[in-house]
């Protein structure tokens, strides 16, 4: 299977302070793909460096494409969508305009199949399409930045974090969500400190310390690794591998 993203040897730096180091990984079509690692590992900064915030020294690649000449709006015209750590949402406009602001490239005839499809995956949202965003819920606030990713058609969705702050009834929720965008073709990359939610639906995964890849591989097998169970998962798995 061809890699719909591929990242090769990438760098990523503030200022002389090198954040990512020598970091490869590819995201294949219809694939769930998680990053897992403590706060500070560089999974938020990679997304970033990927997007097109942040410059990269390496090689990114979105559909066969390299993305160096390209900025954040072309990416996304591309299939590149990214949903950020804090939501970043327009707190003062309602549910409704801040999906139609995701929309902001393609037409307006798709727009509005648009809208009906996240409404489809998010009925809350729909019933408070006229609600200020920012008199949400952090649940519903997490919906609502994802419906707004989906809006613009993405081939690939960028996740970081999504399970932040919510509670498990809402992070289960959350993450059926993604495993149905995965049914209905779009590919996810998911960077979550809540590894053993995210290793259960994860096709592939990499662990992260220290702004490298310590360990990748089947999901399955990452989330029986045994240090992987001591460090990040709470417990020990019996007959776990180590690393």
């Amino acid at each position: 299977m061809s890699a719909l993203l591929s990242v090769t040897d990438a760098h990523v730096a503030y200022g002389k302070v090198e954040a990512v180091r020598s970091v490869s990984l590819e995201v294949g079509t219809n694939e769930i793909v998680t990053i897992v690692g403590a706060n500070g590992a560089g999974k938020t900064t990679l997304l970033s460096a990927i997007m097109g915030i942040l410059p990269l020294k390496g090689r990114v690649a979105f559909a066969g494409q390299d993305l160096a000449r390209l900025d954040i709006e072309d990416r996304v015209a591309m299939g590149l969508g990214l949903v950020p750590e804090h939501r970043e949402l327009f707190v003062t406009m309602n549910v409704e305009d801040n999906l139609e602001l995701g929309a902001f490239r393609i037409e307006r005839s798709r727009a509005k199949s648009s809208i009906e499809r996240v409404y489809a995956l998010f009925p809350r949202l729909k019933e408070r399409r006229k609600q200020l965003a920012g008199t949400l819920s952090g649940g519903e606030q997490q919906m609502l930045a994802m419906g707004r990713a989906l809006m613009g058609e993405p081939k690939l969705l960028m996740l970081d974090e999504p399970s932040l702050g919510l509670a498990p009834i809402i992070v289960a929720d959350i993450f059926r969500i993604v495993t149905e965008l995965r049914a209905a073709g779009v590919s996810v990359l998911l960077v979550e400190q809540n590894a053993q939610a995210a290793l259960k639906i994860a096709d592939h995964a990499y662990v992260m310390e220290l702004g490298e890849f310590v360990l990748s591989g089947k999901a399955s097998d990452i989330a029986a690794n045994e240090r992987v169970a001591a460090s990040y998962l709470g417990f020990q798995h019996e007959g776990a591998s180590a690393i």
